[in-house]
């Protein structure tokens, strides 16, 4: 009897498969060079089973919180051809509820997820001005390490 709850809620914590991958470019000036930066995220949504399920008659505190995040790999080729690569997380990209079981929701959470996120690429862009900063701190620290420097 206790199998099935814990069951669902193994599979509840599991995590979504990962939506379309968006992509952004940008090309950064620096005084070794510049450099074109790419930027690939994917979303990632996490689900968390919270409350319980009740007996007949009475009402069901079941909830489904998921929260969506943006994995970012940034991969930066100077016109040397050094590579400075990174992989970071934009956490909570879009979040919400439903009520019921998460496994029973995974589709409408999925066009939840769709709906409040809209164009992935904004916010990806977003990501990349971000990371602007720690990417001329790397470029920075190749132009050191490059021979004649």
């Amino acid at each position: 009897m206790t199998l099935i709850p814990t069951l669902a809620m193994a599979l509840a914590a599991a995590p979504a498969a990962p939506a379309q991958p968006a992509a952004h470019s940008v090309s950064v000036a620096h005084p070794a060079g510049a450099a074109a930066a790419e930027y690939r995220g994917e979303i990632d949504v996490r689900h968390r089973q919270v409350g319980s399920a009740a007996p007949g008659g009475r009402p069901s505190t079941l909830r489904c919180m998921w929260t969506a995040s943006m994995e970012v790999n940034r991969t930066a080729t100077t016109a040397a051809g050094t590579l400075a690569a990174r992989s970071f997380v934009q956490d909570n990209v879009a979040s919400g509820s439903r009520p019921g079981w998460c496994s029973a929701n995974r589709a409408a959470i999925a066009r939840d997820v769709a709906s409040r996120l809209g164009d992935a690429s904004r916010h990806l862009a977003s990501a990349a001005a971000a990371d602007r900063g720690v990417l001329l701190a790397d470029l920075d620290r190749l132009a050191q390490g490059a021979p004649g420097n």
